[in-house]
């Protein structure tokens, strides 16, 4: 049995099991204060009756996933003060002496689908996530993509909306993607919850636009095999639709496949695993640590 940890910059999700068939009562809570939340993190697992072989975190970011770095398993620079320079990794670590696997909530949820989800017949896709912040994660045969730390694609400059004013919502560069087209940038520009705009409401074609030009923009950097859209905003049925029609709009045929121009439908979807695939994502992540 493994243990997975999906902290969330809202919240936590905790589980335990070896996959989607196999899966613990997940346990939710707010994402407080370091201190308060691991607490309830460890809590969580003290009272389990399973003996762990490993635990996988998937975490918010920035984070240091370079395991011969003396940061390593830390939240970095967040937007979130509080948890600036916090060692998630080593209290947990300290609290169960055994192997945790360490990433980003995208990449753990990029990884999930490829082993149980939508991305299972194809070798290379990327998992964007869309709700209190943007991320995105890359997997390449098997393999997430990390480098220099690893991907944001959440804060990729894009194209405005012709006429948008907006300042962005992101503390470090405004108008991003993650400044345009995260419920909290929703609600800063629209003055409500995304959750409570109607269906027919502006909002959603300036999301649409933003979200397509993030995903043009992907494409033609990593031109993976699917594309798949998570989170709480993606929550609203019209997104897809708009979202498919404006990436092939912008594309203009230059990417000479079917999978765009004929079954794009195909192409940026769902996840299969919904929103069980951050914490599916992290009980892999402790899995992989464990070998």
């Amino acid at each position: 049995m493994y243990g997975g940890i999906e902290a969330g910059g809202t919240k936590f999700v905790c589980a335990v099991g070896t996959g989607p068939d196999d899966l613990s009562e997940m346990v939710r809570f707010p994402t407080t204060t370091p201190e308060e939340t691991i607490g309830k993190v460890i809590a969580y697992f003290k009272n389990q009756p399973h003996s762990l072989k490993g635990i996988g975190i998937a975490s918010f970011g920035p984070i240091d996933p370079n395991p011969s770095s003396e940061s390593f398993g830390y939240i970095t620079s967040t937007p979130k003060l509080l948890w600036q320079q916090t060692d998630l990794v080593g209290p947990i670590k300290k609290a169960f002496d055994v192997p945790v696997g360490f990433d980003t909530d995208v990449n753990g949820a990029a990884l999930s689908e490829v082993r149980w989800g939508a991305a299972q017949d194809v070798a290379s896709s990327v998992y964007f996530t869309v709700g209190t912040g943007i991320g995105g994660g890359a997997v390449v045969n098997g393999k997430t993509i990390n480098g220099l730390l690893h991907p944001e694609m959440g804060h990729m400059r894009i194209p405005r909306v012709e006429g948008d004013d907006f300042k962005g919502h992101c503390p470090f560069h405004g108008p991003c993607l993650e400044g345009m087209a995260t419920g909290p940038a929703l609600k800063a520009r629209w003055g409500m919850p995304a959750e409570t705009l109607p269906e027919d409401h502006i909002a959603w074609d300036y999301e649409a636009h933003y979200l397509a030009m993030a995903v043009v923009n992907t494409i033609l950097v990593l031109s993976p095999e699917r594309i798949i859209m998570g989170g709480g905003v993606m929550d609203q049925k019209q997104l897809f639709p708009k979202i498919r029609a404006r990436v092939q709009k912008a594309l203009n045929g230059y990417v000479d496949s079917e999978v765009i121009t004929k079954n794009i439908n195909r192409y940026i979807v769902p996840p299969g695993l919904g929103n069980r695939a951050g914490v599916l994502g992290a009980i892999l992540l402790g899995e992989l640590a464990a070998g």
